[in-house]
Formats: structure tokens, sequence, C-alpha cells
């Protein structure tokens, strides 16, 4: 059910209410531009929506907010539960102006196993030597390719730690498949005794499948029983005086032990996370304790949008109810505060998830331990998070001074060209504002059409392209322009906005001094002429050298992407019979230009659409 009002006098609450269901429903309150003010759940739509308008005394930010409200919309639902999961879904959609906002939305990693699955389901079949011998790899992204999914983990290091510690004990390799089919000799990691060499044969299938076997019982937390396993092995291998198996796996043994007294959760086999919130300064901090199977996977901080007077409970069940939307939900949520509608919480992830999820925020015992490890993760993230505002708050500060400006600027954009000798030009726009990167801003502009290593007419064509753009009104004017460069790159810069009719911005050059030292930079201003000095000491030189390297940075990664992307598809297209889709299955089935140079004619044949006099011209392309 929707509502809408399109007249133009002011927003009638109270007769609005009057329309309203005493159904479960989540109301969504809109402003005269048609932006998202608010989205809320209520058991009952007409008493929850009544409250901001049949009340005397409102505090003030919500008074705020009810003043701009032009139009309300409402949707039923059937139960509670299911208005909270759809309230997370519009909130993170939407991003209303005056909820709490979880901004960190990136996808997590995983360890991926590969082949055990198709293995399971196909038992008579015959397999490949890789799908004979499955890899361990870090996953994020998708789940298409066929194995098993381990986690997810809190962060890229996490995994990568987990992926080194199944190396040491396990020796399960993770080379890619293509290069794993071409080895013709032990790798580095055999020598380095992280891999059985399942390569060039120095390992059984059935030897290596046990311990494959046993390094996703461990992932599973099964460890005691990886150990128990271990162990009689040990003992078979004694008994039949192979001594150096013996101590190998009484060596397994040991680390194992030590591991599982250093990450599993004492008594059940735990599958819970830990949830603390800090709030200080208008900033709020959620840290994170995972645990899945008895594994402890480490921590992780989030940083959500926090409207003015929102409690530490309130955070709590608005970051859970958006942050389990679309993730695997634990048996068990331990919170520092307790959640707001803790128990439609539980309700909701419970029915989302398919299994009973406890919302917990009194408990003893080791779960009050981890819980009182994530409040001082939460608290420590939060003391980081404020002193580098304020270290970036300085530094905007510290450039109006020098500047002399009226009012701190509020947003900086910084250009930079790369190339490597005129070959795939790219340009990079970074945008810096009071609270530091704005990376979703980020822009970065191919350049075409140009005398190969100009790079004027590259930074005119990227600053043309970009202002052109916003002038039209998509997107926001920056107030200072910097530019890597002196007098030239800056009047280049100026000509370009004046013929775009850009007016109101800055144009800040940032040159290096005569001994290309850091912190001994020159600033010409480009509406005076004038260059100043500001010396290593300067608060203002520091942001301007940050803005300026992550520019570089940014431009220097999309320079070797291009690059690499143009190589790649040069070389194959440079063979007669070689068009986009079989360019395109050759790289997919080698993971590469580099699988492919290094196939043979035998294995470039198998791939589909390639016969073998195709082959053979691959082949000699590449080793002619």
């Amino acid at each position: 059910m929707g509502e809408t009002d399109t007249s133009a006098v002011a927003f009638d609450g109270r007769e609005f209410v009057r329309t309203l269901s005493t159904s479960p429903g989540v109301y969504r309150m809109f402003d005269t531009r048609g932006e998202p003010l608010y989205v809320g759940k209520a058991g009952n739509l007409r008493k929850r929506v009544g409250s901001y308008f049949l009340k005397p005394n409102l505090q003030p930010r919500i008074a705020a907010m009810v003043a701009q409200i032009a139009r309300m919309e409402v949707t039923l639902t059937r139960t509670e539960g299911e208005a909270l999961l759809l309230e997370a879904q519009l909130i993170k959609s939407l991003k209303p102006r005056y909820n709490i906002l979880l901004r960190d939305d990136k996808s997590y990693p995983y360890i991926f196993l590969s082949g055990d699955e198709a293995r399971e389901k196909m038992p008579g079949r015959v397999f490949s030597q890789s799908e004979s011998y499955p890899r361990m790899a870090f996953h994020r992204g998708a789940k298409t390719a066929k194995g098993e999914y381990f986690g997810p983990y809190p962060s890229a290091w996490a995994v990568r730690e987990s992926l080194d510690l199944m190396q040491k004990l396990f020796r399960v390799r993770q080379c890619e498949d293509s290069y794993f089919r071409n080895r013709t000799r032990p790798c580095l990691q055999y020598q380095i005794g992280r891999c059985s060499a399942p390569c060039v044969g120095l390992v059984g299938v059935d030897e290596y499948q046990e311990s494959v076997r046993h390094a996703a019982m461990f992932l599973h937390g099964k460890s005691r029983d990886v150990i128990d396993e271990l162990g009689t092995a040990m003992e078979t291998a004694s008994a039949a005086l192979a001594f150096e198996k013996a101590a190998r796996l009484r060596d397994q043994i040991t680390t194992l032990k030590r591991l599982h007294a250093q990450v599993h959760v004492q008594g059940a086999s735990a599958d819970l996370d830990a949830l603390a919130c800090c709030i200080e300064s208008g900033l709020a901090c959620v840290s994170v304790l995972f645990f899945r199977n008895g594994v402890n996977l480490g921590s992780r901080d989030f940083f959500p949008r926090l409207p003015v007077d929102a409690d530490e409970g309130a955070v709590l069940a608005a970051f859970a109810a958006q942050y389990y939307l679309d993730k695997p939900v634990p048996r068990e949520l331990l919170f520092s505060h307790a959640p707001e509608g803790a128990e439609v919480l539980a309700l909701a992830l419970g029915e989302q998830s398919g299994h009973i999820v406890e919302v917990k925020s009194a408990v003893r015992g080791d779960r009050a331990h981890f819980v009182e490890l994530a409040r001082k993760n939460a608290q420590a993230a939060l003391a980081a998070r404020l002193a580098s505002q304020q270290t970036i708050h300085e530094r905007f500060e510290s450039l109006r001074e020098l500047l002399e400006l009226g009012d701190t600027p509020q947003r900086l954009e910084c250009f930079d060209i790369s190339h490597t000798m005129g070959e795939a030009t790219v340009a990079s726009c970074v945008i810096y504002g009071p609270e530091g990167p704005v990376k979703s801003a980020y822009r970065r502009f191919n350049i075409t059409g140009i005398e190969p290593g100009d790079d004027y007419a590259a930074m005119r064509q990227a600053l043309e392209r970009r202002y052109k753009r916003l002038q039209a009104g998509e997107g926001m004017l920056p107030d200072i322009l910097v530019i890597d460069g002196g007098k030239g790159q800056v009047a280049q810069a100026l000509e370009v906005l004046a013929d775009l009719g850009v007016s109101g911005v800055l144009v800040l050059g940032i040159a290096k001094g005569p001994e290309r030292r850091s912190g001994h930079e020159s600033l010409i201003r480009g509406d005076t002429g004038k260059t100043l000095w500001p010396g290593p000491e300067s608060p203002a030189l520091h942001l301007l050298d940050a803005i300026r390297d992550e520019a570089h940075r940014f431009a220097i990664t999309g320079h070797r992407q291009r690059r690499e992307k143009a190589r790649e598809k040069s070389r194959l297209e440079e063979i007669a019979g070689i068009g986009a889709k079989r360019r395109s299955a050759l790289l997919k089935h080698f993971g590469g230009l580099g699988g492919v140079a290094a196939a043979g004619v035998d294995e470039l044949a198998q791939v589909g659409g390639v016969s073998r006099e195709l082959a053979e011209k691959i082949y000699a392309a590449f080793h002619g």
C-alpha cells in the first residue's frame, strides 16, 4: 500500500495517519525534492506513524525531520519480522539522511576448496589431474565454481593467514590450474615444505585426497577428530617401522594441538559473533568478533553513519539487521548492549537463515570475555578514527589559513597522468573531503586521440571530460583543483575551466622543488599567480602531498590494467582465426596470456572451438 502527497500545500500528517492500517509494515518519509529522509518499521503502522504527528513535544532532531516531510509511503507486511528485514533492505538501497546506515558493504572473502563436491556427486567419473588434486585458494565474489567455500572471513588478511596455515599443516596446493598443469619439476613451495608436489606425481592421489579431507575437517572446526585420525596413522606407521612418516605425523599433531588451544572456543562447538558498540564525539564504531564451527576467524570494525541522538542499543540493532541481510547468520549473536527489538531481530534473522538465532546481551564466562574483547576493539578503533579525523581537519584548516580563504574547503580534486612511453595513457581524478579520501567518487579516464607522451594534451582531455559533466549538473564542483605541475599546467587548467565556463574553483599547482625532495614543493595559485613555499612542517602541504600521491597511485593502477589488457588482446588478435569468443575462451581456460603462452599444442586443442590446426598456429605465434 502506498500514499503520496502530490499537492503544493504542507504535508498533513494527521490526515495521513487516519488512512493507515494497524498492520505491521514499513514507512518512508521524503522531502520536497523526493530525497528519502527516514525509513522505519512498525508492528502497528497507525500507532507508530501517529507518534510523529500526534505527540505535542518531539525531540529536536525528530521535529526537524518531521518539518521537512513532503510525502510518505507505506508498505504492509505479514509480520514485524518481515518489516524489520524490509526496513534494512530499504535503508541500504535508499540511504536516508536520518537513519543509522552501514556504509561498509564489501563482499567478504572465503577459502575455496575445489573438486570435492564434483567428486562426491560423480564417483564413477575419470577426473583430470587438476580435479584429482584439488586446490585451496582465496575467493571473493559469486560462488559459481564447483567446490566447498569456508567463511566468510572478516578480512583478506584472515583468509591469507589461514591459507598459509593450510600449507604448513596439510601441504595442499594453492597454485592456479594453468600453472599446475604445465609444471615439469617441483616449485619452491615443495622445496620449503609447503606443498607435496602433486603436479609432478610426488604424492599419490589417495594420500593427497586424505590431506585435503583433513584440511576441510580442520576448517569445519573438527580439529580434534583430525588429531585422533593422525594419532592412529602415527601408531600404524611406527608399528610398520616407517619412522620418518611417524615423526612427520607427530610434528603435525603437536602443531594442531597448539592451534586447537589457541583458536577454538572452549566448551560447545560455537557458531557465534560478538558485537560491541562505542559512541564518542558523534561517531560510532561497531566491532565484530567472528567464530565459525568453534574457530576464531578474527574481527572487523565498522563505522556506521550515526544520527545525533542514537544510543548503542539502537546502533547495534540497525547494524545487525543491515549487516546480516545478505550474509550467513550464526546461531548466536552476543551484544555489548541490549539491541532495540531483540526478540523481533532474533525471529527475523531466524526466518531468513532457516535456523534458530539467539540474541544475547547478558552473558557469562568465555562469551562475556568475547564481548569484552569486542568492546575493547571498538574503543581502540574509534579512538584511532577520531585521531585520524582530527589530523585531517587540522590539515584542512591549515590549508585554509595558508591560502587565506574565508571558509574551510570541503572538496579537493587532483589529477595525474600515467603511461609507458605514451602507451595506454590513463588520467586519474581523486577526491578528498574533510573526512578523508572519497573513494566512491574517484574516476579514471582512458586517454585517446593524442600524440603519445603528450602530458599536456592528456591533462586537457581529462579536465574537459570531467568538468563538462560537472558543469552539466552531474556532480559537485570542487573548491580546489590540485594540479601536479608548475605554472604551465596551472595555466592550461585555467584555460580549460574558462572554455567550459566553470567558475568558483581555485586552481592550485604543486611543483617539486629544485632537489625534488618531498616537503620542499612550491604551490602556484591560479587566481593570483603567486608562489607559496609552505615548508616541510606544514600540515597543509602534508594534505596536498597525500592527495597528489593518491592520484599518482590510482593513475598507475589504471594504466597497468589497461596496458596488460591491451597486450593480451593484441597478441591473440594477431593470430588468424581467433575472434573475441575464442580469445575469451583461451584466456579463461588458461588463466591469462601467460598460461596460453606456456600451453602445448595438445592442451590448446582441448579448448572449445580450437582445432588442432589453430592450436598449432597459436603455439607457433608464441614460440616461433
